[in-house]
């Protein structure tokens, strides 16, 4: 374990100065930081579900825009282009942390500006250009959430890094809280409704959002750069060339192959059909399946390239294998797989869930009013008080207690869905289920990214947290694009019960890995 993270325990600190650790200049910087990386993400999610429900796209598709976001998932790909690759004339000028994180700030008031300019309804091409903007926005707010991660590890130590967690994700919810009550106000006032669509409204709506994201670049031009200690290797122009040229190219590849694969998937998926007589499980299996191929696909390609001298292996050695070999070698090879696999499970049942949430509550009769004021306004403040919660929990008791009881939480708050989804338009227990199942969120998350940070060499900040906060979402996110598929097979109630179910062996897993927490 990297020195970092190989300090002696210390005494729980005492509530009030743990409370005023909130205060700190660079706790404070996280709140506004993560008011930036919580804007775009229901822009893609919840937000975006109910756009497209209201322009009458069935739901099968809307979950499978999910899939836009992926790019959080994938993101470890290009975090050591973002760590090591010099913009011109930014970096000189801002630093490395903050030139990447003004550029991907205006690509997504771009890829934002691009959705508010087509209407999904107008026709397939249309719906297929918000897609291509939605993957945008996904790829640049992933980007992003690399730069802030690395930047939020790099400037400060250990010691606050929960309090940084904890501000961090408040900053986060409330970014949320701006574009989905926001952004489900908004589209109201200006009159877009389930019965009576205004494309007008929504595009507005993604309008002001593009402008929202100017507290972002205003903060990235505000902060300083954090002091880094880690060793650099200096590399040429044309090493850094090519790098960037492996990165296109592995990224061509992914494409073909997944094109490639069309013909494939729809002779695959007839077969499957006809034999398991379930189109949704077929397609679940085989739309997995091409995902996989295409990874090989880019995989292969990788290394070719590699093979060929394309790129300098040193910089390759340096940037994707020794921040991968740094981690297995500190834990070694079982204690590093199932740290990955806590990590690649911890968050599934919330995930899985709440890219159906919206549409959920919008389905069984609630207004985007009340789901703005309920779901989104009170439910961001019990997040807050949670994360806030967790943030004090862990500094007074240590985090695996506060890690364990998230994981429980997560999971069997769900079931709060299943009584909603019976009783139907009730707002008590609207407000009863987002309260739990939010302040759960808030108080896991903090938890989990503590958690996170502590696995970190702060040699491979960038790379190594990537890669981490990729694997938390790969699985639940792929989970979650059929999300749609599973309630119209099975119906809400029994679609609620499966998000718990699948969080019950991750309490186990948690339990696995105390002793490398705290």
């Amino acid at each position: 374990m990297s020195e970092q993270h190989n300090t002696e325990r210390k005494k729980p600190m005492s509530l009030f100065n743990s409370i005023k650790l909130f205060i700190h200049p660079r706790v404070m910087t996280m709140l506004f930081l993560g008011f930036s990386a919580g804007v775009p993400i229901l822009l893609i999610f919840s937000t975006l579900g109910l756009w497209l429900n209201e322009a009458g796209v069935v739901k099968s598709t809307i979950t499978f825009f999910s899939w836009a976001a992926l790019g959080y998932s994938f993101k470890f790909v290009w975090a050591p282009l973002v760590d090591r690759l010099p913009l011109p004339v930014i970096t000189k000028a801002l630093g490395r942390r903050r030139a990447w994180m003004l550029v991907s700030q205006l690509a997504i008031m771009g890829a934002i500006l691009l959705m508010s300019s087509v209407d999904p309804k107008a026709s397939v091409e249309s719906l297929t250009i918000m897609a291509y903007g939605a993957v945008l926005l996904g790829f640049s707010s992933a980007t992003q959430d690399i730069v802030i991660d690395a930047y939020r590890i790099e400037s400060a130590d250990m010691d606050l890094q929960s309090m940084l967690s904890a501000t961090y994700i408040a900053g986060y919810r409330i970014g949320m809280l701006v574009a989905g009550a926001g952004g489900l106000f908004i589209a109201s006032y200006l009159g877009s409704t389930k019965e009576l669509y205004s494309f007008d409204a929504w595009s507005g709506t993604y309008l002001m959002m593009a402008g929202v994201m100017l507290i972002g670049v205003a903060t990235t031009l505000i902060i300083n750069e954090p002091k880094s200690e880690r060793k650099e290797t200096e590399f040429s122009t044309t090493d850094y060339s090519r790098f960037f040229l492996l990165f296109l190219l592995i990224v061509v590849a992914f494409i073909l192959t997944f094109i490639a694969t069309a013909d494939f998937v729809k002779t695959a998926k007839e077969i499957l059909t006809d034999t398991f007589a379930n189109k949704h499980l077929s397609g679940f299996i085989v739309g997995s399946l091409r995902m996989v191929l295409a990874l090989l696909g880019a995989y292969i390609t990788a290394r070719i390239l590699i093979k060929l001298k394309i790129v300098n292996q040193q910089m390759v050695n340096s940037t994707y294998i020794e921040p991968v070999k740094d981690f297995f070698n500190r834990y070694g090879t079982s204690v590093a797989m199932l740290l990955l696999a806590v990590i690649g499970l911890y968050r599934v049942s919330d995930i899985v869930l709440g890219v159906m949430a919206n549409i959920f509550y919008q389905d069984i009769g609630f207004t985007k009013v009340e789901i703005a004021t309920v779901s989104k306004t009170f439910g961001l403040f019990m997040t807050i008080a949670g994360g806030f919660l967790g943030g004090v929990m862990a500094m007074r008791i240590g985090v695996f207690k506060v890690f364990f009881l998230g994981a429980l939480l997560s999971a069997f708050t769900n079931l709060l869905f299943v009584v909603l989804a019976n009783v139907g338009h009730d707002i008590t227990w609207l407000y009863v289920t987002i309260t739990m199942d939010n302040v759960s969120a808030g108080l896991a998350g903090a938890a989990f990214i503590a958690f996170l940070s502590s696995l970190t060499n702060i040699q491979f900040t960038a790379v190594q947290y990537a890669v981490f906060s990729s694997l938390m979402t790969l699985l639940p996110k792929i989970f979650g694009g059929y999300s749609g598929t599973i309630v119209m097979q099975f119906g809400y109630s029994e679609f609620f019960v499966i998000t718990t179910l699948i969080g019950v062996p991750v309490l186990w897993l948690v339990y696995k890995v105390k002793p490398y927490i705290d």
